[in-house]
C-alpha cells in the first residue's frame, strides 16, 4: 500500500538515506512536499503532479525530435531535451548518415548518463534494446503515476504481464511500451490508463485483477504473445 505524505510529515531517523523531496531537521527526515513516500532505497517523496525532471540513471523512452550532427535530439517528456551522441550508437555513424540509424519520430529506450547544472541531458542507449522500437504500442501517463503502475515490489506490473500476456516496459518519464497480441495490447493499455486515473484509491489491485479477467476474458488468458 502506498503512503501519501504532506509537508512536515516525519519519515525516518535514518538521515543518510534522505533524498529528493525531503529535509533533515534535528536528526530526523521529514517530507518537504505533498506526494508518495518511496523508501525502497533512499527516502524520497514523489510528487503527485508536475513535469518529469531527468535524473542521472533514469531509464526513459525517448522520441527523436531533431538530428543535428553529432547528436540525435530526443523529446523525453520533459521541459528539457535529451542528447544522444553518435558515439553511443552500436555502429559507426558517419556525417550525413544519422537518419539511416534513427529517424525523426523513432522511439528508443535510453538512459540518462549525465545532467549538468544547465540541464543539458546526455543519454546512452540501453544495450539490450536495439533501437528503434518496433512492433508495439506506446502509452503515456503522468510520470508521477509510474510507481503505482509498477506496484509495491513490482506487484502491479507483474499482474499486468501475467494476466495481459504482453511484454511491458515501463520508463521513468511516464512512457510505457507494450508489445503482444493486438487484442491483449488493447486490454493492457486500457487497464494502464485505468490505474493512472485511480492510482490513489483503495482496493485498486483487486479491481484491476477483476477488470483484466472480465475485460480480457479467455482471449487474453489463452493467447500467447
Amino acid at each position: 500500500m502506498y503512503k501519501i505524505v504532506v509537508p512536515g510529515d516525519f519519515l525516518s531517523e535514518d538521515v543518510r538515506r534522505a533524498g529528493e523531496g525531503t529535509y533533515v531537521e534535528n536528526g530526523k527526515v521529514y517530507a518537504m512536499r505533498y506526494g508518495i513516500l518511496d523508501d525502497k532505497d533512499e527516502i524520497r517523496v514523489v510528487p503527485l503532479s508536475g513535469k518529469y525532471i531527468p535524473r542521472r540513471g533514469d531509464v526513459l523512452i525517448g522520441r527523436v525530435e531533431d538530428i543535428t550532427f553529432p547528436y540525435w535530439v530526443f523529446d523525453i517528456a520533459s521541459p528539457y531535451k535529451g542528447l544522444l551522441h553518435v558515439s553511443e550508437f552500436p555502429a559507426k555513424v558517419e556525417y550525413g548518415t544519422m537518419d539511416k540509424f534513427l529517424r525523426v519520430d523513432d522511439l528508443a529506450i535510453v538512459k540518462v548518463v549525465n545532467v549538468d547544472p544547465t540541464m543539458r541531458v546526455e543519454l546512452a542507449l540501453k544495450e539490450e534494446f536495439r533501437p528503434p522500437l518496433h512492433g508495439g504500442r506506446l502509452v503515456e501517463v503522468p510520470h508521477t503515476k509510474i510507481p503505482r503502475i509498477i506496484g509495491r515490489n513490482g506487484s502491479m506490473i507483474k499482474l499486468l504481464k501475467e494476466e495481459g500476456r504482453c511484454f511491458i516496459f515501463v520508463a521513468k518519464n511516464g512512457r510505457i511500451w507494450i508489445r503482444g497480441n493486438e487484442r491483449n495490447v488493447d486490454v493492457v493499455a486500457e487497464v494502464i490508463m485505468k490505474i493512472a486515473e485511480e492510482a490513489h484509491t483503495p482496493g485498486l489491485t483487486d479491481r484491476v485483477t477483476q477488470y483484466l479477467q472480465v475485460k480480457g476474458g479467455r482471449s487474453v488468458r489463452n493467447k500467447a504473445y
